[in-house]
């Protein structure tokens, strides 16, 4: 499905600031796995998505997507099969457009006509499905600009955009991480009834350890571009939030922290 090959990501190179995030770097996602990946600043979590998503390329070697070398496409292709929630809710949703006008949009992505043209009565009913899943009034509220709605409301429309279209590949950048607690467990509830009912495969970077280990069938963590932890559905099933903060307090000792 997905294959890091031999990647090198170097930044401010040949200054007094250089820092080397991967250093020839391999890894594999398999079709329909669901990977947790966590780990302290700095280990690579977020150049990781970066680099799949196209927001930055690599200095050397090869990103593989269902068999198709990507490594030099761009960002605005990549998007077309590979949808993605960020941290902050604004930045997946259109704070002055209604529900109805971001959903619009996001249904005609590649269409070229105006706004009124985009949204259509037929497709209305649709919407409104989908938002249902959400469970929190939003088919209720089309007409409301998504700029007054709470995060957890924005996050959870971000994610319906983010798997309006046929994906192959969702990508979850810490999307709980600037939600309470109550909205957290909301949004981990619907990012896994999307998983389960399009069998999406998907890339979850995280700070939550409970959410790393309950949710998905891998976990992944990373350190100074390594994986120093890997774990498969019956391991991470056996584990439990004590080890993995085993895991990451040697990592701090080995670092001097």
């Amino acid at each position: 499905m997905l294959k890091l090959e031999n990647i090198t990501k170097v930044f401010n190179r040949s200054t007094i600031d250089e820092t080397v995030v991967f250093d020839n770097f391999s890894h594999e996602v398999k079709k329909g796995e669901v990977v947790s990946v966590i780990g302290s600043n700095g280990s690579g979590k977020t150049t990781i998505l970066n680099l799949i998503c196209g927001t930055m390329t690599p200095d050397s070697g090869k990103i593989i997507f269902d068999g198709e070398d990507i490594t030099k496409l761009s960002e605005h292709k990549r998007a077309k099969r590979i949808g993605r929630v960020f941290q902050e809710p604004r930045m997946g949703t259109c704070s002055e457009l209604t529900i109805l006008e971001n959903l619009a949009l996001a249904d005609n992505k590649n269409s070229r006509f105006g706004l009124r043209r985009l949204i259509s009565k037929k497709r209305i009913d649709y919407y409104k499905e989908l938002l249902k899943t959400c469970e929190m009034g939003l088919e209720d509220r089309l007409n409301t600009k998504v700029g007054t709605l709470s995060g957890g409301q924005r996050q959870a429309l971000a994610l319906v955009i983010a798997n309006m279209t046929d994906i192959d590949l969702l990508i979850l950048d810490e999307h709980t991480a600037a939600l309470d607690p109550k909205s957290s467990e909301i949004i981990m509830n619907i990012t896994e009834k999307f998983q389960r009912e399009k069998g999406i495969t998907t890339i979850m970077v995280t700070h939550n350890l409970k959410f790393a280990l309950k949710y998905g069938n891998r976990l992944i963590m990373l350190h100074e571009g390594k994986p120093v932890l890997d774990l498969n559905e019956q391991e991470k099933e056996n584990a439990v939030i004590d080890d993995i903060l085993k895991k990451f307090n040697q990592i701090s000792i080995e670092v001097g922290n």
